[in-house]
């Protein structure tokens, strides 16, 4: 006699091998979009910090990117430096970005599109986009002592992304492997 669909053995074993399988697929899935994530922010704020280097090049004026709240990784907002009148504002929220001292809440663009202090002294430095739950940096948005921007993607290991990690999700076991 011919048999239409599956037996109850037959479905029970696929589900019990989808069971199986999907916590796999999950957190591959998860990492995959955390990935995107951090290269999404990494990208948003290189053409951020452009922008705001146009704009100070173009209005012949001084402007300031800042970091909304002094956090990067919220977004940042683009204002002329004697007026807080604001230019452009991009919001973010998904990935840690994580600045150098020099560039730890904002970046100055001279009429000249030079990176300056307000003390009127260069400005450089990185901006790290940080993984969330260890203290690796997976793209670097660096700013040079000219004011150029680069972007770069190498993973490595940064003492900034260990800022705001909390006990347990990766610290620890950088403490150990450090012994």
């Amino acid at each position: 006699m011919y048999q239409q669909g599956f037996s109850l053995i037959e479905l029970l074993m696929g589900l019990a091998i989808a069971a199986i399988v999907l916590p796999w697929a999950g957190s591959g899935y998860k990492a995959l979009i955390e990935s995107t994530e951090r290269k999404d922010a990494a990208l948003l704020l290189a053409s951020g910090l452009r922008s705001a280097r146009s704009e100070a090049i173009t209005r012949n004026r001084t402007v300031v990117i800042r970091g909304i709240d002094n956090d990067w990784g919220r977004g940042w907002r683009i204002t002329l430096d004697d007026d807080e009148k604001t230019l452009l504002m991009e919001r973010s929220g998904r990935a840690r970005v994580i600045g150098n001292w020099p560039v730890k809440r904002s970046v100055r663009f001279s009429s000249q599109g030079e990176a300056l202090l307000p003390s009127g002294a260069f400005q450089a430095g990185t901006l790290h986009v940080c993984a969330k739950r260890e203290p690796l940096s997976h793209h670097q948005v660096v700013l040079a002592r000219t004011g150029r921007i680069s972007l770069r993607s190498e993973k490595a290991e940064q003492a900034v992304c260990e800022k705001g990690l909390k006990a347990g999700n990766g610290r620890v076991a950088l403490s150990a492997s450090r012994k």
